[in-house]
């Protein structure tokens, strides 16, 4: 029995053992992945032509060289990531998060922090209204692109809710502080290289105050707005009737200067209520054009055309701020990152579709982004592409 066998035999069982991990111990939703269906397609591929190649060794003594190549050149492509659990002690509550690790020979591995939005939006895109896995497909996806990637439950959400403090003493910076910590941790450890923050909707602005506390080595704004927080309030508030109108909009304004409001109408008690008010003064203070525009690293700047919730208009505000920034539309790519039509009904059908894959265009954008990064010593001076029209 021939050495080369021996070997062809060991790779058999390694993709079965792959075969078996994909096949079984993912979660459902994730089987439904194309790119999880493709990944046990091609290694059922492989695992036959290496019957045939060991079925050369026993007949001629040796394999054909050209199947030989194909196998071991791109046997690999298709490994399966690992996931293990993180925690980050904050000091004021423990975190909880997942890090997602491609199989790849590479020496040290892009990583990125993936941010989640405003609510109680949970690591892997999902809140208890609705269940995307947003944020868990595009870990999932970058891993088969060969990038790392840590997502986390914020402070009281989830896995996160005993680091939770009172309402009433919630601030803004605890959430930037937070992703400032994990940042600091991917830092540390010597099996990444390339750190880059990815902040989605409201985890933008936290990730660009995330970065001036602690630096990484680029940054993506993901469906992220271009306003302050009580503009994007009242824009929102404009379809409600005009009592209600006229009530909110003196209290945003009264926010907006340090001031709580008290008595609040029982209607609006929900987006304004005071335990919550401290919270908003603090979140208002800041405009994320101006945040960006500190930022001394590459940034991309990434919006949907089918986003109903973050504007064109707010991609253009930060695409100003930062004209060194990459920035690019993703067509029909939606708030969720799904592939969506623009039809109110349409679109919000994929905010709780939770097997729908990411756009693909955002994974390769993404991919490409980090690629140039990690082969960069420093920051680029305006190697801008801009595809998002900025206005005087």
């Amino acid at each position: 029995m021939s050495a080369n066998w021996l070997f062809f035999t060991a790779l058999e069982y390694s993709l079965l053992y792959r075969l078996t991990w994909s096949s079984v111990n993912i979660e459902p939703d994730v089987v439904t992945q194309p790119q999880f269906s493709a990944s046990i397609e091609v290694n059922w591929f492989f695992l036959m032509n290496i019957n045939q190649l060991k079925w050369q060794i026993l007949t001629m003594g040796k394999p054909s060289l050209s199947l030989l190549s194909l196998i071991l050149v791109t046997v690999n492509l298709f490994a399966a990531p690992t996931e293990t659990i993180q925690t980050l002690d904050t000091g004021s509550g423990v975190l909880e998060g997942s890090l997602l690790i491609p199989d790849t020979p590479q020496n040290t591995i892009p990583v990125v922090l993936l941010i989640s939005g405003s609510g109680p939006t949970d690591r892997n895109g999902n809140n208890p209204w609705m269940t995307n896995n947003s944020l868990k497909f595009l870990a999932d996806a970058l891993a088969l692109n060969g990038i790392a990637s840590l997502r986390y439950d914020k402070r009281g959400i989830a896995h996160s809710a005993s680091a939770a403090v009172q309402e009433e003493h919630l601030r803004f910076e605890h959430y930037a502080a937070d992703a400032a910590q994990w940042v600091n941790k991917l830092k540390r450890d010597k099996r990444f290289g390339a750190v880059t923050v990815i902040g989605h909707s409201e985890g933008s602005l936290i990730g660009m105050l995330a970065l001036q506390q602690q630096p990484a080595d680029a940054f993506i704004s993901l469906a992220g707005a271009g306003q302050p927080a009580d503009l994007l309030l009242k824009r929102q508030l404009k379809s409600q009737p005009a009592h209600l109108l006229n009530s909110s909009l003196a209290i945003i304004s009264s926010l907006k200067a340090g001031k709580t409001v008290a008595p609040i109408d029982p209607v609006l008690a929900p987006i304004f209520r005071p335990g919550v008010q401290p919270y908003m003064i603090s979140w208002f203070q800041y405009d994320p054009a101006i945040e960006i525009a500190s930022l001394k690293i590459p940034v991309l700047i990434l919006q949907g055309s089918t986003d109903l919730q973050v504007s064109m208009e707010d991609a253009s505000l930060l695409a100003k701020a930062q004209p060194d920034a990459e920035s690019m539309v993703i067509q029909g790519m939606n708030h969720v990152l799904k592939d969506s039509a623009i039809e109110v009904n349409v679109n919000l059908d994929t905010y709780n579709h939770p097997s729908l894959p990411v756009n693909t265009e955002l994974v390769s954008v993404i991919t490409a982004f980090i690629s140039r990064v990690k082969g960069l010593s420093h920051p680029p001076q305006a190697t801008a592409s801009m595809s998002i029209k900025t206005e005087d």
